[in-house]
């Protein structure tokens, strides 16, 4: 049993993998489709309107994510990840057939609800799977699938929409579960629900965990450091080039800078992961929310040239693998059986900030002063982070601890 199980988990990482690109893809096929859905003429959507559809969809990611933590440290990572991407590959279907603005909000909130869960479940196996010293590593690398399936979209989008229609995207963004939900039920090893605490409550509410024993002081820290971190990600990548060209970039510029933004990303997530393995989750997530408000704050002057592009690269460096950092972070922290609920609760309390961040950079667009305010403020959230990081309190060394892995069961016969 336990070969088999040992035999299992190598397959955790390239599924996980898979699933979490199935998410990046559908939380960014809103974007791609956007210019065509305001201009359907049975539909009459406005700008606002299109908004409210974007808030509703983060919201129920948001739900989503403090749900399914829960439900894994209870039921089982392998059947909460079925489950989830299950129900977010047959809503996300039923976006094509959509008759309107109501009828597609609402569906966006429903797939919101599955895609929630997919990264805390899959943060957690991937942490319990990484192995001594690498939990950090395979927690990074894990998110470069998010990317991954952004990009997908975006060049699905730009090759498929025009002689197809918007409706492809989403057939083609739930048909992956065809072959990967057998895969997950077959491949996934599992974790029993948790062998009982001396404190049997925490064992029947796993979400009571994070508030007691000393934790509750962590879980905000947490809490507050995932906000600043979603507030970041998502405020550049809405309001970057919008940013520069208000800094007097041309807008070719202005859109490179983004896509150099994004590169920066991937290549942060690949380094991050090593860096916070060797030194230690804590040092490593002050170090990069600290550096990123040093390049964010550079950002505010106007940079000659290839340096521009140098500076961009590297905020996206640290930036986006700042939130990463932090729910590696999470999944050493906590106990076994409330890790899923401690990094959905983080994930979704982020989400939070992920709605915040356009918002808060639109308004000092709105005021015409993006720039270089909007760098300022920024790099203040980011400063924000590591500040609540410092704020974690320390247990037993848990920054640098090896996670303890949650007892395995071996998946059914295929």
């Amino acid at each position: 049993m336990a070969d088999t199980t040992t035999a299992y988990r190598g397959w955790v990482a390239p599924l996980c993998w898979a699933a979490v690109a199935l998410e990046g893809f559908d939380l960014v096929v809103l974007g791609v489709v956007l210019p065509s859905l305001l201009k359907e003429p049975s539909w009459g959507l406005t700008a606002s309107g299109a908004s409210a559809i974007s808030a509703i969809g983060l919201v129920g990611v948001m739900v989503g994510a403090l749900a399914a933590g829960p439900l894994a440290d209870r039921l089982g990572r392998r059947r909460a990840m079925v489950w989830t991407v299950v129900a977010f590959s047959v809503v996300t279907l039923l976006c094509a057939f959509a008759t309107g603005p109501l009828m597609f909000g609402a569906l966006r909130f429903l797939a919101g609800l599955g895609l929630g869960g997919v990264l805390p479940v899959a943060l957690a196996m991937v942490a319990e799977s990484g192995g001594a010293g690498r939990s950090g590593r395979a927690t990074t690398v894990l998110m470069t699938g998010y990317h991954a399936g952004a990009v997908l979209t975006a060049l699905l989008g730009r090759l498929l929409i025009e002689p197809y229609g918007w409706q492809i995207l989403f057939v083609l963004g739930a048909l992956p579960a065809v072959v990967l939900v057998p895969l997950l039920a077959l491949r996934l090893p599992d974790t029993a629900p948790a062998a009982p605490a001396p404190d049997a409550r925490e064992t029947r509410n796993p979400m009571a965990q994070l508030v007691r024993g000393g934790f509750l002081g962590s879980s905000i820290a947490f809490w507050v450091a995932s906000f600043m971190g979603l507030l970041l990600v998502y405020g550049l990548n809405t309001w970057l080039p919008v940013i520069m060209l208000a800094a007097g970039y041309e807008l070719t510029n202005a859109l490179l800078q983004l896509l150099v933004l994004n590169v920066g990303a991937v290549l942060g997530l690949l380094v991050a992961g090593r860096v916070a393995d060797r030194i230690g989750m804590r040092r490593a997530a002050i170090v990069w929310f600290t550096t990123a408000a040093l390049f964010l704050a550079l950002l505010s002057i106007r940079l000659p040239g290839a340096a521009v592009y140098v500076g961009v690269l590297l905020a996206g460096v640290f930036v986006f693998s700042s939130q990463v950092i932090v729910y590696a972070y999470v999944g050493r922290h906590y106990p076994a059986h409330a890790r899923a609920s401690a990094l959905g609760a983080a994930s979704g309390i982020g989400r939070l900030g992920a709605i915040s961040g356009p918002l808060i950079a639109g308004s000092l667009v709105a005021a015409g002063i993006a720039y270089p305010w909007g760098f300022y403020v920024f790099a203040a959230v980011a400063l924000a982070g590591a500040v609540a990081i410092v704020a974690v309190r320390r247990r037993d060394a848990a920054d640098d601890r090896e996670i303890e892995p949650s007892a395995p069961s071996a998946p059914p016969a295929g």
